[in-house]
């Protein structure tokens, strides 16, 4: 796989730059404070960490509390971001702890990630590459033990993941980040409109990269891979969230996402066994179907995200595709969605929100 052959960053002598790192707040998830803790333990000379959360009374501050107080020499910053300026908060949240930030490497990641400690050295190096405007990165989802959360960790593994790589590849790059990681300089930020651009929008970190790649510049997808920790989902929590995820693709990239069609290979050739009645030669055509789709599933879960959890379910990934298919079909069925307990309309990817 062309990921694999992939140059790592170049090593320099010179002192990397510092990095303001954004890590906007709401509520808790599983592991939290370790994946927190994760990024004040960084191989790196400089950095800093802004925390930002709109409510005071949000269970994330006391963890937060506790993080500096474990870690006095990073100067880590709570901002407790009072003002509602559009209808994604998160990016709301984001613009309102920048002016905190001293840096001119920016890096914006979500609240339940985990980093591994050569994480920033590993972005700052791909970020100075010459013409790189973002660097963002794969992951890997930890499932908690139900059979939503292994459904979804699943669908990052050997569905989410496979189709980036595959618009990496085929457009010889990206233009779009991942919310797992959004590193950028702050004078790119500013040139797009800033935050302040993308605050109505659900899919922000397709947005920042896609603004910036039209720029001129490059969308890097780095070789470091990070973690995050799943939710216990349940199956209908499971199947909520990616319709969600499911819309906001199809707004984000209507073209690829309608490709998508040709990619259910499962699904088309079960749908054949019963139009043929169970002809030999159909048969044949499921069984080379679903070796190529483990083949498929074991390199990019174990070989590009080192996800041991894809070897372990190996049954669930049949069901996984052919789920996945019929969100496929329901994410056309309409264009609203349910997102932290608010209902909104999508609007060719912008959030408007629905009155209760």
């Amino acid at each position: 796989m062309k990921f694999l052959r992939a140059e790592s960053p170049l090593q320099s002598n010179v002192s990397p730059s510092p990095i303001s790192i954004l890590k906007p707040l709401k509520g808790t998830d599983p592991e939290m404070y370790e994946s927190f803790r994760s990024h004040c333990v960084q191989d790196y000379p400089e950095y800093e960490i802004i925390f930002g959360v709109s409510d005071e009374d949000d269970p994330a501050v006391s963890l937060v509390r506790r993080l500096q107080a474990e870690f006095p020499q990073l100067g880590i910053q709570l901002v407790f971001c009072k003002k509602n300026l559009g209808n994604n908060t998160k990016v709301s949240n984001l613009a309102q702890m920048l002016p905190s930030a001293r840096y001119e490497y920016l890096l914006v990641n979500d609240s339940d990630i985990r980093v591994p400690a050569n994480y920033l050295r590993t972005i700052s190096g791909e970020l100075d590459r010459p013409g790189t405007g973002l660097v963002t990165c794969l992951y890997r989802g930890m499932a908690s033990p139900t059979i939503g959360s292994r459904f979804e960790s699943l669908g990052i593994s050997t569905d989410f993941v496979p189709g980036v790589l595959t618009a990496w590849q085929l457009e010889g790059g990206l233009s779009f980040g991942l919310g797992s990681t959004l590193a950028f300089r702050r004078s790119d930020l500013a040139a797009i409109g800033g935050f302040e651009a993308v605050v109505d929008y659900l899919a922000d970190d397709y947005e920042l990269g896609n603004r910036i790649a039209k720029l001129g510049r490059k969308v890097e997808l780095s070789q470091a891979v990070v973690e995050t920790f799943l939710p216990a989902y349940s199956v209908a929590d499971f199947l909520n969230h990616q319709l969600r995820w499911a819309r906001t693709i199809r707004d984000s990239r209507p073209g690829g996402y309608f490709g998508l069609l040709f990619t259910f290979g499962f699904t088309w050739v079960v749908l054949l066994l019963l139009t043929t009645g169970g002809a030999r030669w159909a048969w044949l055509l499921l069984g080379s179907v679903v070796a190529s789709r483990c083949v498929m599933a074991w390199l990019t879960g174990s070989r590009v995200l080192r996800d041991s959890q894809v070897a372990r379910w190996p049954w669930l990934l049949p069901v996984r595709d052919f789920i996945g298919s019929f969100i496929w079909l329901a994410s056309f069925a309409g264009h609203t969605i349910s997102w932290r307990g608010d209902s909104f309309k999508l609007e060719s990817g912008r959030l408007v929100r629905i009155d209760q």
